[in-house]
């Protein structure tokens, strides 16, 4: 039985890598490892390294393996664009056992690991909205939902919406750090992230 978190977002770009480093900090005694299944614009953007640096992880801490593609566009478009067609059961047949999980993929993907998703949103202007669209096409599909994790300036009235409406925990309020190191996430990571614990269940 797998065991981990499946991070997706409600956005491009909205701060998926900077929160799998967070929770590898936060939980690293959780054993965890981390994983970018399709990674697109591999040559301008490699999270799988971003997470290594941010998360300052060992080897044994990454797992690499997967499909990795030029073009900075959807894994569906870039794929072909490379003549190469992504199957779920190819990248399942390369999981190791027992590893977190990233990635913002099909639903299909998101069933045929089953682990619980993290959402990954923004703390503003539109991500109730946005966020609660999301929550209810994972319900819908009967997707497990571990939580929220909100990046931006606090605002206590959308973490009260997204957590009414949307009937999940907010399990971290992450703010855009002016610099961004692995002591200044992990310090955050450590003091605010999941504080009553909720996501390690999760690692078990």
């Amino acid at each position: 039985m797998l065991r981990g978190l499946f991070v997706t977002g409600t956005h491009t770009g909205v701060g998926k890598t900077v929160a799998a480093a967070a929770l590898l900090h936060r939980y690293r005694q959780a054993c965890l490892r981390y994983w970018k299944p399709i990674q697109t614009g591999i040559e301008q953007d490699d999270d799988t390294a971003e997470v290594r640096r941010l998360a300052a992880c060992r080897e044994d801490e990454i797992f690499n393996e997967g499909i990795r593609l030029l073009n900075p566009v959807s894994p569906h478009l870039a794929a072909e664009r490379a003549g190469v067609t992504i199957a779920v059961e190819r990248l399942r047949a390369v999981l190791p056992a027992d590893d977190m999980i990233r990635g913002e993929l099909m639903v299909d993907w998101m069933r045929a690991l089953g682990l619980p998703v993290l959402v990954v949103a923004r703390s503003g202007l539109g991500t109730i909205n946005h966020t609660l669209l999301t929550l209810e096409a994972l319900h819908s599909r009967a997707l497990p939902v571990a939580g929220v994790m909100m990046i931006g300036e606090k605002n206590e009235s959308n973490r009260a919406a997204i957590e009414h409406y949307g009937r999940v925990p907010v399990v971290g309020e992450m703010p855009v750090f002016a610099y961004l190191n692995q002591a200044v996430l992990a310090g955050w990571s450590m003091a605010e992230l999941d504080r009553q614990n909720l996501l390690l269940e999760c690692f078990r």
